[in-house]
């Protein structure tokens, strides 16, 4: 009996050990998961972050107020496209999405990174469009330039000597003319050459005619003097800077093709004229 005793005090201790190793996972599942140890970071804010910065991005598109080149300007709309390349963002200018872009970039301006597209951020796009613009301004010699083909400018009839353009400029776009139309199949006329090189005797007499047409139109130091600066026509009126018009102009295939692919052929813009366009390698 005492053996009998003893044989089933060593299975029940058994069975107990069996159930408290059994029970140990049940336990440790309620038990509440340990805190995150911080690594010191902020997360990163999501799009919905900036709900308010695009409800004021949506307002300053249209009225903010600036000026360039000594004229009032009204909202940055006509540059949405720059802008975006800018950020390298396809969102919408007026979204939480573009807002988030926005800041991004802003941080590595260190500008204030609020996601809101005001006076301060705008002007810092401006000034890093223009520093991507055509440096060298030395003006073109003879053996430099060559005189394209009518075909080749919006006004075929175009006098010769306003047919010069400097030789790899003019190779850089008959290769980007021909890119751009195999991919949309070109209007008449569209991204036709305007205007190439002008010499500083023309530009002088073009402002003895237009005295009033201040310094975009006529500029003293014109890009056009070295023959890599060329006018393309994009639609629209060909060269008037009024609002209405360039709203027109950024808004056409020609244009929206240039932003996205210029630069693949050595073109930066103008940004404040849509047809502008310079030859910088």
């Amino acid at each position: 009996m005492k053996s009998i005793r003893v044989h089933i005090a060593i299975i029940v201790a058994v069975l107990g050990v069996v159930a408290a190793a059994l029970s140990l996972p049940a336990r440790s599942s309620t038990r509440s998961t340990p805190p995150r140890i911080s690594s010191g970071h902020a997360p990163p804010r999501d799009a919905s972050t900036f709900a308010a910065a695009a409800s004021r991005n949506t307002t300053l598109r249209n009225e903010l107020k600036w000026a360039f080149g000594g004229k009032q300007q009204r909202g940055w709309y006509l540059y949405d496209l720059l802008i975006g390349k800018t950020l390298n963002t396809q969102h919408d200018t007026t979204t939480s999405d573009f807002a988030a872009a926005l800041a991004a970039w802003q941080k590595k301006m260190r500008l204030s990174a609020d996601g809101v597209l005001d006076e301060d951020s705008l002007m810092r796009m401006v000034s890093q469009w223009q520093s991507n613009r055509l440096k060298n301004r030395a003006y073109a010699m003879p053996d430099q330039l060559l005189e394209a083909p009518p075909a080749d400018f919006y006004d075929p009839g175009r006098a010769a000597e306003l047919r010069q353009v400097e030789r790899n400029t003019y190779a850089a776009y008959k290769e980007m003319f021909a890119a751009a139309d195999k991919d949309l199949k070109l209007a008449p006329g569209h991204l036709k050459i305007i205007s190439s090189f002008r010499s500083r005797a023309y530009q002088d007499r073009l402002r003895q005619q237009s005295p009033n047409s201040g310094r975009a139109g006529l500029a003293v130091n014109s890009p056009h003097f070295t023959g890599r600066a060329l006018d393309i026509y994009v639609g629209g009126s060909p060269v008037d800077t009024k609002d209405s018009n360039r709203a027109i102009q950024v808004n056409t295939q020609a244009y929206r093709w240039l932003v996205r692919n210029a630069e693949r052929f050595g073109f930066r813009p103008y940004f404040y004229e849509p047809w502008h366009w310079e030859y910088v390698r």
